[in-house]
């Protein structure tokens, strides 16, 4: 079986971020393997070493530099890596589109892995447009996965800690979520081992994509303004808790 991850090339959460231009970042910050894709390559090795024969490939699209982000993929044990290189920032209609070719060229996927999303742009789109270009069921924010011989038993959390249980056939895609697994992280050992390990690198334009007339592009970023206006609660215990309930309630809306 052919295991694939989609993995994503991200800024570390902890850089500063500079907008340039009005629609790019400054990219000499440290860039990693997206936080929710190290549980879907951790599941998918897991899955690797219960089933003798089966294949782990981490797939990309970005930059040259994202090899990064697949050498990651592979020390914590993918088995090898294909790098789809474009100088362009990709809607997920585009980006779907690049991974499920990139795949399909590549061999026959028996299971599809990705993080539930990325944390930069957040959409939680790719994986079901994957999906759809498949036409291969897709759970997202999975934190339980049984494999049981031609189908996948789920468990997908939704808010207040709710989970709900699904059964699909294989292959499907699976969106990890944080709870699925404690990721791997590799050792030194590990990382020397991944370098060795071989990355197919393909051109976007030599994928040959028909990139549809309508999509997404960015139009301007602009830094998030948080705006903070203190405000002093007077009174006794019991009239600064109701009031406190009451802001978090009415105009914070967070209970």
């Amino acid at each position: 079986m052919q295991i694939y991850i989609c993995v994503k090339h991200v800024p570390d959460s902890a850089a500063h971020i500079t907008i340039l231009d009005k629609n790019h970042i400054d990219e000499n910050i440290s860039f990693l393997l997206n936080p929710y894709d190290e549980h879907a390559v951790t599941e998918a090795v897991k899955i690797k070493n219960n089933h003798p024969g089966a294949e782990v490939i981490a797939v990309c699209l970005g930059k040259n530099d994202a090899e990064k982000t697949i050498r990651s993929a592979m020390a914590m044990g993918a088995d090898r890596g294909v790098l789809i290189t474009s100088d362009k920032v990709h809607d997920s209609i585009v980006t779907a589109l690049a991974l499920k070719t990139g795949i399909e060229q590549d061999g026959t996927p028996g299971l599809i892995f990705t993080g539930k999303e990325s944390i930069d742009a957040e959409g939680m789109q790719t994986l079901f447009r994957i999906g759809a270009l498949f036409d291969f069921p897709v759970a997202t924010n999975v934190v339980k996965l049984d494999i049981e011989q031609d189908k996948a038993v789920v468990d997908c959390e939704l808010s207040g800690g709710v989970a709900n249980t699904y059964e699909m056939s294989l292959p499907c895609i699976i969106g990890a979520g944080r709870g699925l697994n404690t990721p791997r992280y590799p050792t030194f050992p590990d990382v020397v081992k991944s370098k060795k390990k071989p990355v197919k690198k393909i051109s976007f334009a030599d994928l040959n994509i028909k990139v549809p007339l309508t999509g997404m592009h960015i139009v301007e970023l602009e830094p998030l303004k948080q705006s903070r206006l203190p405000k002093e609660i007077k009174g006794d215990a019991d009239i600064v808790a109701k009031e406190i309930v009451r802001i978090l309630k009415q105009e914070a809306k967070v209970i």
